[in-house]
């Protein structure tokens, strides 16, 4: 079976002051870079939207054995990224594992361990929670639910696709915070840098 990893990396990044928080650094090179390398280290492959295949982000991915998937209306929110990812997915994917790129917290060990516990429960939708038990990301969509995701559209994402199959939720718990530090502003960088420090 094939869990395609779906790198949601084409938003705005609206609230950076004008900073990209997808190119920030994460480990000597651009976040986006790091996590679709943690993501292609778990023996997975991997698909990330970008805004434009000239953008940036798409530039930072250039050497990656990685597809990139241009989302020009990206801006129309989240479940249009989602929608548009999961219907360039191969034909034969047995699920799909939805991930924002503002995640730097995230490991290549998350990533395997979201993977075997699909193998493990195949129809079921899986979700990561960190040590506090807040539900997270990554998300694990199976091959059923792919027809939903790609018909997604706005901000919402795939929380009603979720609700709407609560039943079949597994939750894999992860170490720490990497299943919820997810990075949006100029202080949740800094915030975050300085708690590395500590």
């Amino acid at each position: 079976m094939t869990v395609r990893v779906l790198l949601l990396a084409a938003g705005q990044s609206s609230r950076m002051s004008g900073a990209d928080k997808l190119l920030m650094d994460v480990d000597g090179q651009p976040c986006l870079r790091t996590l679709a390398l943690r993501a292609y280290a778990a023996g997975l492959p991997v698909t990330v939207t970008v805004p434009a295949p000239d953008h940036p982000r798409a530039r930072v991915l250039v050497d990656l054995d990685v597809d990139v998937l241009a989302v020009p209306e990206a801006n129309l929110g989240m479940g249009h990224s989602i929608g548009a990812g999961v219907a360039s997915l191969p034909h034969g994917s047995s699920a799909v594992m939805v991930v924002p790129a503002d995640m730097p917290e995230l490991c290549s060990e998350d990533f395997t361990a979201l993977a075997e516990a699909h193998e493990r429960n195949p129809m079921a939708i899986l979700r990561a929670r960190d040590a506090n038990g807040r539900h997270g990301h990554p998300v694990v969509f199976p091959s059923d639910l792919l027809g939903d995701l790609q018909r997604l559209s706005g901000d919402r994402g795939a929380a009603g696709i979720v609700q709407a199959h609560q039943g079949r939720c597994i939750f894999i718990d992860l170490p720490g915070q990497r299943a919820t530090t997810d990075l949006d502003t100029p202080s949740d960088w800094a915030d975050w840098r300085k708690s590395k420090k500590t």
